[in-house]
């Protein structure tokens, strides 16, 4: 992706606004596109492939250049390029002539230095100027509202057609498939340039300069330098404070303390050992410590091989197994799915899980509800 070398790009604005200091550390190590990076970077290619074709442009299909091409992707970028056609008809209600651009670079430079990225789709329609994002990622929901991605995104958007347009506010839609989630965030021009002058830019300043206080948190996901930060060290580390008592013995506010960090504590002590093994596999001895060679299972060396003996010997060498649904669905496709076993589907209720008030899930009805309404 054009952003992917800027020192303070959109996409990692939510690591360097929280912690300015994380950005020049991260430069300075290098890039190393995980499966599901690439994966996002062909689904991205599909979106500007499908989008464009909606929109009448004649181009190359880009499907047999894809790695990671499946049936769900497929799909997926399908919906895309139907949402945002969707979303250019409504802007046609209300504005003649709307202009759209599809993986338009954009420059926010003025609040943030070197400041630059790509906006999958931009809708500028006399004062409205909407913003709408692709993510393919299964594993994180992701939020429209005050995403500091998207309000650089617009602030470059802005920095194009506010001279043009009479722009008085805009809207920032993350469409995210995988997760079935459409977030819109709506705000007025004036907020967003209030924010621009009044956080970022100053906190730009200070990432670009390698100044301001590092901070752990959950925006240390995809820094770099996460197993050997201090900063997070020090903060998962406060939990030694209790003494990891039985919960008994602990005050509510003391296992609400815990709770707080529990997850994040959990996941950097993780980072902190697949960061030991790769430095000991590339030679780094660790004191009172030993690579072994872990557990494995026994395996074919050929299947068709195997599989010929037993069948020359008359036995069968297959089970039966009925696929499951993420598998059927990419088998049948997503439509022909609902229309076959939409009524032989069923969700059950999901495990309880306790999270922040924060979750935009709704609360779990509990006997304890009922009982006290019985009361």
């Amino acid at each position: 992706m054009p952003d992917k070398h800027a020192v303070l790009s959109a996409s990692s604005s939510y690591r360097w606004l929280n912690c300015p200091p994380s950005a020049l550390e991260c430069a300075k190590l290098p890039d190393t596109a995980s499966e599901f990076a690439r994966q996002g970077t062909d689904a991205h290619t599909l979106c500007e492939f499908k989008v464009k074709t909606a929109l009448g442009q004649k181009l190359e299909d880009p499907t047999k250049s894809l790695t990671y091409f499946d049936e769900e992707m497929a799909e997926c970028t399908d919906e895309y390029a139907q949402f945002v056609m969707e979303r250019l008809a409504a802007t046609k209600t209300v504005c003649k002539d709307p202009l759209i651009m599809v993986e338009q670079r954009l420059d926010f430079s003025k609040w943030v230095p070197g400041g630059f990225g790509t906006g999958d789709c931009l809708i500028v329609a006399d004062d409205t100027l909407t913003v709408i994002d692709y993510k393919h990622g299964l594993g994180v929901l992701v939020d429209a509202e005050k995403n500091p991605q998207m309000m650089c995104y617009a602030l470059g958007a802005l920095n194009l057609f506010d001279d043009i347009y009479d722009i008085k506010q805009i809207t920032m839609t993350i469409f995210q498939p995988r997760r079935e989630n459409i977030s819109t965030y709506t705000l007025s021009k004036e907020d967003l340039l209030k924010w621009a002058d009044t956080v970022l830019k100053p906190t730009a300043e200070l990432a670009a300069r390698g100044d301001g206080e590092y901070k752990a948190g959950d925006h240390c996901r995809f820094c770099k330098i996460k197993a050997t930060c201090r900063k997070r060290a020090e903060y998962n580390l406060e939990l030694a404070k209790y003494d990891f008592a039985m919960p008994s013995t602990l005050q509510d506010d003391e296992i609400e303390a815990v709770l707080a960090k529990v997850d994040e504590l959990v996941s950097w002590a993780g980072d902190i050992k697949d960061y030991a093994l790769q430095q000991a596999l590339s030679g780094k001895i660790w004191n009172g410590w030993k690579l072994v060679e872990g557990r494995s299972n026994r395996r074919y060396v050929s299947e068709e091989a195997v599989a010929a003996k037993v069948e020359d010997a008359g036995f069968d060498p297959y089970e039966k197994k009925l696929l499951g649904i993420t598998a059927m669905t990419k088998q049948l496709g997503k439509k022909r799915f609902e229309e076959l076993l939409s009524n032989l589907v069923e969700k059950p209720q999901g495990k309880p899980v306790l999270v922040p008030e924060s979750d935009k899930r709704p609360a779990m009805h509990t006997a304890a509800d009922d009982f006290n309404v019985e009361k």
